[in-house]
């Protein structure tokens, strides 16, 4: 009798009962014998030059043990370069005119300072305590230099320029059209056109940043535990930097807790601080803390985007025109990627003939911005679905009847928008059902009065925004499944988890393709030392690469297995359950009756290159209601009807839905990151930057739409980003929406009650309106 495929079932998670008991191991619970500890020095200014560093107080306070500048560092460890930021694929340039700047980090700059946060100095000391205390003693003189926070006005002739070499503050660019835009919106019945803003937010995980690096006496080698989202790319990086060879080095990303993109970075610290245990020649620790975090690690989000439609008396859109302003910070760390995810997801899933996109990119003296769940999506999708809500309202029509009347069909897909993706492919819709989705998001959301739910002194709106997301990126995902004594199979893979259930999806996965339960599955994964190759746990690609990884590697197991067992004569049972204790013990060397040639182990190791990306998609949809008088928003309701292929285990596909939406709602009415006209971070903590809690978690509905991906043999679409790609633009929508009687318009988030009070002063007061956003 054939086992019951366990992809598709919510299995338990496998990994929770040990992290519930207290028995998880994250970076900070790592102590090597005879470690010490350490704590940067760092920028107050957001631009400036270093006059000097006298480290001399420092080194002499007791219990310190070495100071280190950027002058020590200079000869020693390279500059930081992202291959990424290196890489325009051929067929991206041709189709955008993209250009992109290289822009090399300093570990430890040297002659100038560029963001507030920056790492100067490090001190290594018996503790952080002693550590932090000895930052006190360092003597710096910074001599203040302009800065430039705004990205539209760091575009502008004669701004303060962050790389002063360049001339400009322009770090990249690109300009797709398609079609006839002067065309399209000289001949429509209707031109809108709006400015909106993505604000900038950060990734907040219950665990900050942190790195441990510990060199062995005997052989010279160093290990690195890391809470990273790629420890086969921070293995690389740091064999480049620090100019080791990449077998002298074991990363591992022990439990992390949480990472959400950020994560996916390499970081300053994480360099200096392996170099500094080198030198040393003894374990050192470094931890960030919360005020770290807020400054020092890279924030997501922040765009502009003037974007217009024009469109016929229905509603129809003939064509789409935005001009992009991006906020690279301080450096430009990884090139297009971001920026790039914004022109390949503006569109969506509009069938739109006519589109004239055009990006600037601009380096600013703020922190570094690098993808944050969403990577580019979240901002399109703001823009995009904003307007099409303006468009609606333009027009007297319901907003969700002129997404429907714009959206892709069925029988068009597999469809082709005319761009490249970013991976130099042709950006080609697999798979997706887009009006059915809408229409299922709408039914989620008109079963109540919600009118009668708010109260008489509420408005109530209800907000739409669709979208799609290119998931499972290459180039590559590795996977190697070895069968241990007593019948046991480890499946090791470059894809690590930072919460996501990869122990349990992943071992769905591998289980089935053996044939054997769950629970003689072992997943491993974040550690350099159980697969030699791997990329790592970025941009929703973890089940897409990984798992098909994954599950080649198992199927040639299995069929190692068979040819194994046929060899040695073992009969596999009815229920085509493999013996794998018997056919390795069989297997052993020392066994005289081991057939010659056969394998002396059960072992097989693949890397899974996947073809174009996948096409996930969702349509959000918010309920709330709205105090005029108090500017109170409350989400009544938050459905989501998704596609993310064949779900493999749908229980954690919906969590990652919630968790992320939950972000998304966070980012529409709490979160924001500010800077003040010097580069000083105004949001610095937790009493000025809010999180949602569960207090807020609003009314869930939620609802698979799911179209198998013809891509890959699993059939699945990548998930984790898409539940925080929605929220910001539905919110607002909605919150416009209630708020119609009074003539607001939405532009950008969050929108706290002083800012919706402020947007209903606005309205009354036309006079107002050219600073009715401004935080």
């Amino acid at each position: 009798m054939a086992r019951e495929a366990l992809v598709g079932q919510s299995v338990p998670r496998v990994e929770d009962e040990r992290l519930l008991r207290g028995a998880g191991r994250y970076v900070d619970d790592i102590d090597p014998p005879g470690g010490a500890e350490a704590a940067f020095l760092r920028s107050p200014h957001a631009h400036a030059r270093i006059v000097s560093v006298d480290t001399t107080l420092a080194r002499l306070m007791p219990g310190v043990v070495a100071v280190y500048t950027g002058a020590d560092l200079a000869d020693q460890v390279e500059p930081m370069v992202f291959q990424i930021a290196k890489i325009t694929p051929p067929p991206v340039r041709e189709s955008t005119g993209a250009t992109s700047r290289v822009h090399p980090m300093p570990a430890l700059p040297t002659e100038r300072v560029t963001y507030v946060g920056q790492p100067l100095a490090i001190v290594v000391a018996e503790s952080r305590y002693l550590a932090e205390d000895a930052l006190e003693l360092i003597e710096f003189e910074l001599e203040p230099l302009p800065a430039i926070v705004d990205p539209v006005a760091a575009l502008e002739p004669g701004a303060p320029l962050v790389e002063p070499e360049w001339g400009t503050n322009e770090a990249l660019s690109y300009h797709f059209v398609r079609g006839d835009p002067e065309a399209a919106f000289a001949n429509a019945d209707v031109v809108v056109e709006e400015t909106f803003r993505s604000h900038r937010h950060v990734a907040a995980p219950i665990e900050t940043r942190g790195v441990v690096a510990a060199p062995d006496p005997y052989d010279g080698t160093l290990a690195v535990w890391s809470s990273t989202q790629t420890p086969h790319q921070l293995r690389d990086f740091l064999a480049g930097a620090l100019r080791r060879a990449p077998e002298t080095l074991h990363v591992r990303a022990p439990d992390v807790g949480g990472g959400f993109g950020p994560k996916g970075a390499i970081y300053p610290e994480e360099l200096v601080v392996p170099w500094v245990a080198s030198e040393l020649g003894r374990p050192v620790k470094w931890i960030e803390d919360r005020s770290e975090h807020f400054s020092a690690t890279t924030h997501g989000r922040e765009q502009v985007h003037t974007i217009a439609l024009a469109a016929d008396g229905d509603g129809r859109i003939v064509g789409l025109r935005d001009r992009v302003v991006h906020n690279c910070g301080a450096f430009n760390i990884l090139g297009l990627v971001v920026p790039y995810n914004t022109l390949t997801h503006l569109v969506g899933m509009y069938d739109i003939p006519v589109v004239d996109v055009e990006l600037r990119a601009a380096i600013t003296n703020t922190g570094v911005t690098a993808p944050y769940r969403g990577a580019g999506r979240p901002e399109a999708v703001f823009a995009m679905e904003r307007i099409v809500d303006r468009l609606a309202r333009t027009l007297g029509l319901d907003p969700a009847d002129v997404r429907e009347r714009n959206a892709i069909p069925p029988s068009a897909l597999p469809y082709e928008t005319g761009m490249i993706y970013r991976d130099g492919t042709r950006q080609t819709y697999d798979s997706g059902d887009y009006p059915r989705l809408l229409r299922t998001a709408r039914e989620l959301v008109s079963d109540e009065d919600w009118a009668a739910r708010a109260g008489s002194h509420r408005e109530v709106g209800v907000g739409y925004a669709a979208y799609v997301e290119g998931t499972g990126v290459g180039p590559f995902e590795s996977a190697s499944a070895t069968v241990l004594p007593g019948g046991r199979v480890r499946v090791a893979t470059g894809s690590s988890s930072q919460g996501q259930g990869h122990r349990t999806t992943l071992g769905q996965i591998a289980a089935d393709a053996l044939g054997i339960p769950l629970d003689r599955i072992e997943v491993v994964g974040g550690d350099t030392g159980a697969i030699a190759t791997g990329f790592g746990t970025i941009a929703s690609r973890s089940v897409v690469v990984g798992g098909n990884a994954v599950a080649k590697a198992c199927a040639a197991l299995r069929e190692q297995a068979l040819t194994a067992a046929a060899q040695l004569g073992i009969e596999v049972g009815e229920d085509d359950e493999l013996p794998l204790a018997a056919i390795g013990g069989a297997l052993t060397p020392f066994n005289p009756g081991r057939p010659a040639g056969a394998p002396a182990r059960l072992h097989a190791q693949v890397e899974h290159y996947p073809g174009p990306v996948t096409y996930a998609a969702g349509v959000h949809a918010a309920v709330v209601a709205v105090d005029p008088r108090t500017g109170e928003v409350e989400v009544l309701r938050y459905a989501v009807a998704h596609d993310c292929g064949r779900a493999v285990n749908p229980a954690i596909a919906d969590g990652q839905i919630v968790g992320g939406t939950m972000q998304g709602i966070g980012g529409a009415l709490y979160e924001e990151l500010v800077y003040d006209d010097d580069g000083q971070l105004r949001t610095g903590s937790f009493m000025d930057y809010l999180l949602p809690t569960a207090a807020e978690l609003p009314e869930f509905r939620l609802a698979h739409v799911d179209a198998l991906s013809p891509l890959n043999p699993l059939g699945v679409k990548g998930l984790g980003e898409g539940g925080a790609i929605g929220p910001m633009a539905a919110i607002a929508n909605a919150v416009e929406g209630a708020l119609a009687d009074h003539g607001v318009v939405v532009r950008s988030c969050p929108l706290s009650p002083d800012r919706v009070r402020g947007l209903i002063r606005a309205a009354h007061e036309p006079v107002a309106t050219a600073r009715q956003e401004s935080p």
